[in-house]
């Protein structure tokens, strides 16, 4: 039996890169550990959701506790930083944020973290943070060296396949999926998401799991609402999406895919 630290900015965040995979080795017997940066107070509550006087990171900690549990994860442990913000913003700029942290005492927080599990395989994001989010940066550089200096072997960095989402918005522009992935030319800057589909180590199915992917997203009402692009997918839309995750491992080259978990280094052992 293998653990398994799936490294996050947000919560949401693992519902959305990682659902699949925490779900499907946690019935494989694996045990599921799920570790947040900050607790996401920048985020922008779904109006309405909010009782009199809570505040937005009260109500996120509330709900990564109900996607950890829906996706079979130990109860969350938080870093301790605050929300750094999207690239740019005021908020790169707060002394308490995970961006402004000090890597050394970062690295070490999330160490000894890996430590106390005892952690086998670790999940990061791509150096890039998929889509340049300095607090998913700082997840990349801060998870890879705790790892490192855990002497973790099995790192697997989460990223976004670049050519599946030019494909889905292609045929939603072709009315072959009742979808909606952007403008008749998407995002300006898709081609600084994630990464090519060569170039992706692996891919792993988690068809299977899709329904625990979507019940994680609906625990984060306060950023998800059911108007949300992500939950007005039908059912068959919402599988082509999140029905695969991707992750980078150094030294690997694309394995083809999507391969079963028993196929992943470090989860490739039979449970016991």
């Amino acid at each position: 039996m293998a653990t398994l630290v799936c490294f996050h900015a947000h919560p949401d965040d693992e519902a959305i890169a990682t659902g699949g995979l925490m779900a499907k080795a946690a019935e494989a017997g694996h045990r599921v550990v799920l570790v947040c940066a900050t607790r996401g107070e920048q985020g922008e509550p779904v109006e309405g959701v909010l009782d009199d006087g809570e505040q937005l990171w009260e109500r996120r900690m509330v709900e990564l506790a109900e996607s950890a549990q829906i996706l079979g994860a130990d109860e969350p442990r938080w870093l301790g930083y605050e929300d750094s913000g999207m690239m740019g913003e005021p908020a790169n700029d707060n002394p308490s944020c995970f961006w402004q942290a000090d890597h050394d005492e970062a690295v070490e927080r999330f160490a000894t973290m890996l430590r106390e599990v005892e952690a086998d395989v670790v999940t990061i994001y791509d150096d890039h943070g998929g889509y340049g989010h300095p607090d998913h940066i700082r997840v990349h550089t801060v998870g890879l060296e705790a790892a490192r200096a855990v002497g973790i072997e099995h790192v697997y960095e989460s990223t976004i396949d670049r050519d599946a989402i030019k494909l889905m918005q292609a045929a939603a522009q072709e009315g072959e999926l009742d979808a909606d992935f952007g403008d008749d030319d998407g995002p300006a800057d898709i081609d600084s998401f994630g990464t090519p589909n060569a170039d992706i180590s692996y891919t792993i199915d988690v068809a299977g799991y899709v329904g625990h992917k979507r019940r994680s997203m609906m625990a984060h009402a306060s950023q998800i609402g059911p108007d949300s692009f992500f939950l007005t997918m039908n059912d068959e839309v919402f599988a082509m999406a999140f029905g695969t995750e991707s992750f980078n491992i150094p030294g690997i080259t694309n394995t083809g895919g999507p391969v079963a978990l028993e196929t992943l280094p470090g989860l490739d052992g039979d449970p016991s």
